[in-house]
């Protein structure tokens, strides 16, 4: 804020009152007057206003009646009453800023109105010239420079109030993506588990009924691993059965789980929905991406997804866009890049349908689950978005267990 701006604030009021009182001293020392030096009397009434001034700054009222009557004094025994005059206008001025009430600011004005009008008493053509000139000088600056302050005070105040409204909905937002995007994480963890765990259920159920000739012990052992895996999928049934809501369940394919090998085929038919969609896609989609995880292979997809949209959305149907899906040493690595629509910047949105996210809020909670980094930015005219999906999970979520035997079968989850 600018000095002049800081002057009428109301923590600087003393700052106000010495640069007051020095005008005042500098009008009494310097200034050429008509007449005689300034007397012993126009001293006396002045020093008052000074000093009242500045023992009084933090009660504008008490300054405003300490300063009307110094006025009425000096109207009655001086010829020039500049000094009081400008004290109690001043005072006036503070009261007008920081009353509470406007009825305070009122009688105020009028106190100084009915002051200001004795001195005219008896004097027709002063009575005119105090009516016109001096009580719109007097009242009616001050009250009209205090009201434009408080009007501006008032406004700021309520934009600063605007802007944390503001930015609590908007942290209140995201929040609120966070956790609907790690509500979906969870369902599709779910459906990834629970089909390795059925598997393995049905499995040892098989072999329980085909092996008759087993050491009972041996029997024991499947009996347990086998009602174990059946208690397991009942509690992730009724666990995953608070996350399932009926206005969150799409017929998306990002929404279920898909098998690893079908993943290129499901990022092509996000790549072909966009291009129906009118924007021009170009993708590079390494053929191992086929070989990764499930949890790693929905991520792709539905980053690719949302990537996509957002392309449509804020890039418009003239936008080229450009995927890459790469595997390198067992990381994936993901990118989507843009021109921002071409030269003729065209920003209309277009039908492709939403992957069900939350914009790069969704995004990055997803990323960050896996013990990737999303980063976001300008590129050139457009946007690029890209992250790296490591091989492993972050080291404080990364279970402990076995490796599946080399030649595993995997089935699609039911």
């Amino acid at each position: 804020m600018a000095w002049w701006g800081r002057l009428f604030d109301a923590r600087d009021a003393r700052v106000r009152m010495v640069l007051l009182d020095l005008s005042g001293l500098g009008y009494l020392l310097f200034v050429p007057h008509s007449g005689p030096a300034p007397t012993s009397t126009q001293w006396t009434l002045a020093v008052a206003a000074f000093a009242v001034a500045l023992l009084a700054y933090r009660r504008p009222v008490v300054n405003l009646v300490a300063q009307t009557a110094l006025l009425a004094v000096a109207i009655c025994l001086l010829d020039d009453v500049t000094i009081n005059q400008v004290g109690a206008s001043w005072a006036l001025l503070e009261v007008t800023m920081l009353a509470a009430r406007a009825r305070t600011i009122w009688l105020a004005a009028g106190l100084l109105i009915v002051v200001d009008l004795t001195a005219s008493i008896g004097d027709p053509l002063r009575e005119v010239a105090s009516g016109v000139v001096g009580l719109g000088l007097e009242v009616g600056v001050p009250v009209l420079l205090g009201l434009v302050i408080r009007a501006n005070r008032e406004l700021g105040r309520q934009a600063v109030e605007r802007a944390l409204a503001e930015t609590r909905r908007r942290e209140s937002e995201s929040r609120a993506a966070r956790s609907d995007e790690r509500a979906a994480i969870a369902r599709e963890l779910h459906d990834v588990v629970a089909h390795h765990v059925a598997s393995m259920v049905l499995r040892v159920g098989v072999a329980r009924h085909v092996l008759t000739d087993l050491d009972p012990r041996v029997g024991e052992v499947f009996d347990d691993v086998h009602g174990t895996g059946t208690a397991a999928l009942s509690e992730l049934r009724r666990l995953v059965a608070v996350l399932r809501r009926p206005d969150g369940v799409r017929g998306d394919a990002a929404l279920t789980a898909i098998e690893p090998s079908a993943l290129p085929s499901a990022l092509g038919a996000a790549v072909d929905r966009a291009r129906q969609g009118g924007i021009t896609v170009e993708a590079d989609i390494d053929a191992a991406i086929g070989r990764i995880d499930a949890v790693r292979g929905l991520a792709v997809l539905r980053l690719t997804q949302e990537a996509l949209t957002n392309v449509a959305r804020h890039a418009g149907s003239s936008a080229r866009a450009h995927l890459v899906v790469a595997v390198r040493d067992g990381a994936v690595h993901w990118e989507v890049t843009d021109d921002g629509g071409g030269p003729d910047g065209d920003h209309t949105s277009t039908a492709v349908p939403a992957g069900g996210g939350h914009g790069v809020t969704g995004m990055t909670e997803r990323v960050e689950v896996l013990g990737g980094r999303l980063e976001a930015g300008p590129a050139g005219t457009g946007w690029r978005v890209r992250t790296v999906l490591p091989n492993t999970l972050p080291a404080e979520s990364a279970p402990r267990a076995r490796a599946a035997p080399a030649g595993t079968p995997t089935r699609r989850p039911a």
